[in-house]
């Protein structure tokens, strides 16, 4: 059986693994020609590190890229680099998207994909050449948690790959969250222009929008932090330090700098690093499934001739859904993956309808991301799938029209006659709303919204557009 990291919860409970089943269905399903750009964006960086870090690396094959998101940086592996791999996350939705990268992409070779937990990799101890985690170390309270796994999963003298995670800034009063860009407000964007927006703001610009579905945010590491954690646990690395400068509030902070570590100290910016772990492998050209285990009891799986990985020693089965193993632990599965299910009402699965009330219109969307719009209200019905205290969940998106009819927009949750919340909001583009509510056997959920707007020729009242409603355990 798998020995569980002492720490995995407070590394990351349930409720952040939810919210980035949902964040990353979002990021590669909601807006899918900016994914692609963004996802484009992302490789060019990254595949500059790898390149320049080359020599250190070495061969890169089998890799392992944890929290992939919809596996384009291990697109590039596998194509760019020659590399033979896997590509994990926590959201098989994501993964799925991968098609439509290859199509897109006109790409020849995929990894294989896998959903999966980065706190209990479902591989064997040192099956793998070499790990790489880009952007998602900072979404762990107890990255060294993640470490550990790394570590174990890693092959003697494999290298692991991290890159583009945030470093501490000393300069700020960290008043709140920002989100990206292209959310921001006008003074927000100005003062961002100038250089003097990181004096504000509590961390990386962006933090605000995974903030918003609930994943925790770990800015508490300073460049000397990184640099004991992997001392601790790798016998050397090189690295790199990226720190943006933007406008004259930053510059000047620049020429004050005598050095990229006091710079890196006193604005922030990211850190790659290039980790090798002690020792020599002579090397394993084992099939792709034998490098897997059993993330219940930690025995081997086989690949049976329905392309269903089962366990050799328990029960434990993930058929290929749309070309992804779901490899999470049976109890994350179950609550990750809940299926059509009472508590939820998913716009993506079928007959997702059957508890929708009055108020919605025609189910909308593209690759997955279905969502509807309502209009001044909207009403649906949810049932508890466990005992215990509850939050009521609610994911949408506000367009521009909505902020352009002189009135703050303001959404209003009732359950069962009862106003549990009301929100106003203020930004466009998505948003997360919770609410605590009572244990019920039943719950009548009336959502109200305010300004309506329309878009001619189109005469429907339009407010908002919902893509999700469900119960979660109150945690």
């Amino acid at each position: 059986m798998p020995t569980p990291s002492p720490h995995r919860d407070e590394a990351q409970s349930l409720a952040v693994k939810r919210a980035q089943v949902e964040f990353h269905n979002f990021a590669s399903l909601g807006e899918p020609e900016r994914a692609r750009r963004v996802y484009a964006e992302e490789n060019a960086r990254r595949g500059t590190v790898i390149r320049k870090h080359r020599e250190f690396i070495g061969e890169i094959t089998p890799f392992l890229e944890i929290g992939s998101n919809a596996g384009h940086s291990s697109y590039m592996l596998a194509n760019e680099f020659g590399g033979d791999g896997f590509a994990l996350d926590i959201s098989a939705d994501s993964l799925r998207y991968g098609v439509s990268l290859m199509e897109s992409w006109e790409l020849a070779r995929a990894p294989i994909r896998v959903a999966g937990d980065a706190l209990n990799l479902p591989f064997r101890d040192g099956s793998l050449r070499t790990v790489f985690a880009f952007q998602m170390l900072s979404q762990f309270m107890d990255i060294e948690a993640v470490f550990l796994e790394v570590k174990r999963v890693l092959a003697p003298g494999g290298v692991f790959i991290f890159a583009e995670e945030p470093l501490r800034r000393g300069l700020s009063l960290r008043l709140y969250r920002c989100p990206y860009r292209e959310t921001m407000k006008p003074w927000e964007r100005k003062l961002h222009d100038w250089g003097l927006l990181g004096y504000l703001v509590r961390d990386v610009i962006g933090a605000h929008q995974e903030e918003s579905f609930g994943i925790r945010q770990n800015h508490r590491m300073e460049l000397r932090h990184w640099d004991e954690l992997i001392r601790k646990h790798f016998v050397e690395y090189e690295s790199e330090i990226f720190v943006p400068q933007r406008g004259w509030g930053e510059n000047i902070v620049g020429k004050l700098s005598k050095s990229q570590w006091t710079l890196a100290h006193r604005l922030g910016g990211t850190l790659s690093a290039m980790c090798r772990k002690a020792g020599t492998s002579p090397g394993d050209d084992s099939s792709w499934e034998t490098r897997l285990r059993c993330p219940d009891c930690g025995a081997p799986v086989r690949l049976a001739e329905e392309e269903t990985l089962r366990c050799t020693a328990c029960e434990y089965a993930s058929p290929n859904e749309g070309g992804v193993y779901n490899l999470l632990r049976s109890v994350d599965k179950k609550e990750l993956y809940p299926g059509d299910r009472a508590d939820v009402i998913d716009f993506t699965l079928p007959g997702h309808e059957a508890r929708l009330g009055t108020g919605w219109y025609s189910l909308e969307g593209v690759y997955g991301n279905k969502y509807r719009w309502i209009g001044g209200q909207a009403t649906a019905q949810l049932q508890p799938a466990h005992p215990g205290p509850k939050r009521l969940r609610i994911r949408g998106h506000a367009s521009e029209q909505l902020f352009e009819q002189n009135a703050t927009p303001k959404v209003t949750a009732t359950v069962n006659g009862t106003r549990v919340g009301e929100w106003a909001l203020d930004r466009t583009g998505l948003f997360i709303l919770e609410a605590d509510v009572p244990e019920l056997d039943d719950y009548q959920v009336t959502i109200d919204v305010s300004p309506a707007w329309k878009f001619p020729p189109d005469e429907r009242q339009l407010t908002v557009t919902l893509s999700m409603i469900r119960l979660t355990p109150r945690d």
